[in-house]
């Protein structure tokens, strides 16, 4: 599938593609554009247009594209909505909701000027995004085995934590 989105990519253009990638659409095309030509481009390719103003995969509600993106997918995936606060802090600049978010910022607006281009941006934002979703994951199993972690010593935490890393987390 392609997918057609604004040039200059930031933190919702360099988090929707990874979403897309993991969690929709493995054999994702991107495409990034001048804002002008996205309506043209996603006709002409049959490109699906994401975080553009007015598009069904953009911001609405409050909400930035990647949460609009898991919503309209119905993505369950409970560390997956940790991450869209991150995303959204960031994003959006609500530093309450996920302090994270001001580092993502920081991290992506240095980022894509470390590139030649918005793709190879999305590309080495990825492992950005892959630590974000573990990270996630680490802080829900932290809260959701408190009681036991509180038992055990520093070595046996991080034991245990990786042996829960491969399970499922269910919300």
């Amino acid at each position: 599938m392609k997918w057609v989105t604004r040039e200059f990519v930031h933190v919702d253009r360099t988090a929707c593609p990874w979403l897309i990638k993991k969690f929709i659409d493995s054999q994702a095309e991107f495409m990034f554009v001048p804002t002008e030509r996205i309506a043209e481009t996603a006709k002409t390719r049959g490109a699906t247009p994401f975080d553009v103003p007015g598009v069904k995969l953009g911001h609405r509600n409050g909400k930035c594209s990647f949460e609009t993106i898991i919503e309209e997918y119905k993505l369950k995936d409970p560390v997956l909505h940790e991450l869209a606060k991150i995303v959204h802090s960031a994003d959006t600049r609500d530093t309450e909701l996920a302090p994270e978010g001001i580092g993502l910022s920081s991290i992506m607006t240095g980022a894509r000027f470390n590139v030649k281009d918005d793709s190879e941006a999305v590309e080495k934002a990825a492992y950005v995004y892959d630590a974000l979703y573990t990270y996630c994951k680490i802080k829900l199993l932290r809260e959701k085995c408190k009681n036991e972690l509180e038992k055990m010593n520093r070595k046996q935490q991080r034991e245990f934590l990786r042996k829960k890393m491969r399970e499922e987390i269910t919300g």
